[in-house]
């Protein structure tokens, strides 16, 4: 069996969101790394390696806020979608924006699912649609 380095980008600029996220996913055994953008165009920076050291292998999945200062999470995906190295990665929004707009945005930009904050992993049963996601989610970080 060929073992896959597994990296996770964590786009968010909320430390304790940030906090939460990594103490979640610890919680249910992931212990891939997780490289931590504080918004869009830092997150860009890292995946291409401009001014700072770029993210190898690409990320396997990326866990992505909306609502971010430069560059919002939406400016980010449109970027992402565009770049044929990295169109291909998972996206999963992490949102406080429980918007019918915002959705609709995300859904044309091809995301893995839209999960809105706060978030505990523990809670992902209460709906079919995140059970699903967060399924897909383990599934893309190789962990089933």
């Amino acid at each position: 069996m060929i073992n896959k380095e597994v990296n996770i980008l964590l786009v968010e600029d909320d430390y304790l969101d940030i906090m939460n996220v990594e103490r979640e996913l610890k919680k249910i055994g992931i212990t891939h790394p997780i490289h931590v953008a504080r918004n869009g165009r830092e997150a860009l920076d890292m995946l291409r390696g401009s001014g700072v050291p770029k993210i190898s292998p690409a990320p396997s999945v990326i866990l992505l806020d909306i609502n971010m200062p430069r560059m919002n999470g939406l400016e980010f995906l449109t970027e992402l979608r565009r770049e044929p190295e990295f169109s291909h990665i998972p996206v999963f929004i992490m949102t406080t924006s429980n918007e019918e707009t915002d959705r609709m945005a995300a859904q044309r930009l091809n995301v893995s699912g839209y999960i809105v904050k706060p978030m505990s992993f523990d809670n992902f049963e209460a709906s079919p649609s995140s059970l699903d996601n967060f399924t897909l989610f383990l599934d893309l970080i190789k962990l089933k």
